[in-house]
């Protein structure tokens, strides 16, 4: 497990939303005045032994989660115990993370950076090389679909435990349900690579196994979510909206079982195909 500096920010909530919400007035003829919860966006800047790597647009939110998920999901290190400490600070509305890892996944940051153009928190924005879009990931093993009855009225259950987008909305969520079908973990985000990134971290930070039951995401289900996913050794994952047919195809070929629960329709498996 890495080792943590003392945090200034609460893993749950690193700030927290201004109760008082902000004001607004609806355009129209009465012109009624009103206030509301927004979603939080911080701009956070993470360094790998001491070298800059990424700034992202996150929600301040379980940074230490996102942190260890991102370096895990993006590849820039293999195994949890390759970070050895996380240092999160706050300089006026940003936060920096100074992660520290070791030697081996360093040097091969070093090798990757050498094409890295860059990174987006939106995708695959910035990025040069073919084999950065589309990188060589290792088959999971196969596994069976998790059972329907987990699938049912899971919208609903989503909807109930994303404590911070029922305050503000304008949030992405990732969730992972257990073999019994329960809800144990939801993270949020502005960004849906962001909350899935946090998830991967959270699990891992836990000690749980990915594959003990499935990954939700509430948003649509792109390419890169494919990688996430499959990097962070998930069996199964489910969306919310429409996979890409792209996503569909890697999710086939690398083993990763896939499926959309539309609104009004029974749950549809495209990986494994039929």
């Amino acid at each position: 497990m890495p080792r943590h500096a003392p945090n200034p920010l609460r893993d749950d909530c690193a700030t927290c939303p201004a109760q008082d919400g902000y004001a607004y007035v609806e355009l129209d003829g009465a012109a009624r005045p009103g206030s509301a919860v927004l979603a939080e966006e911080c701009a956070l800047a993470i360094a790998y032994n001491g070298i800059n790597h990424a700034v992202m647009m996150v929600s301040p939110t379980a940074v230490e989660d996102f942190v260890v998920g991102f370096s895990l999901s993006s590849g820039v290190v293999e195994r949890l115990e390759e970070i050895y400490d996380i240092r999160l600070t706050r300089r006026g509305e940003a936060l920096n993370a100074e992660v520290q890892i070791g030697n081996r996944a360093f040097w091969a940051l070093k090798q990757q950076r050498r094409q890295l153009a860059g990174t987006s928190g939106c995708g695959l924005c910035g990025v040069a090389a073919l084999e950065q879009a589309l990188p060589q990931l290792r088959p999971l093993a196969p596994s069976p679909l998790p059972p329907a009855g987990h699938l049912r009225d899971l919208r609903a259950r989503i909807a109930g435990v994303q404590s911070l987008a029922r305050h503000s909305g304008a949030l992405h969520a990732a969730l992972f349900v257990d073999t019994s079908g329960e809800i144990v973990l939801c993270r949020e985000d502005i960004g849906r690579h962001n909350a899935l990134d946090k998830l991967i971290g959270a699990l891992r930070r836990q000690g749980r196994d990915s594959r003990q039951g499935f990954a939700v995401v509430t948003s649509r289900c792109s390419l890169e979510l494919i990688h996430k996913a499959v990097r962070g050794q998930f069996a199964s994952l489910v969306s919310l909206s429409a996979p890409t047919s792209l996503s569909v195809q890697w999710a086939r070929q690398h083993r990763l079982n896939l499926i959309h629960l539309p609104h009004h329709a029974a749950p549809r498996v495209y990986s494994p195909g039929q």
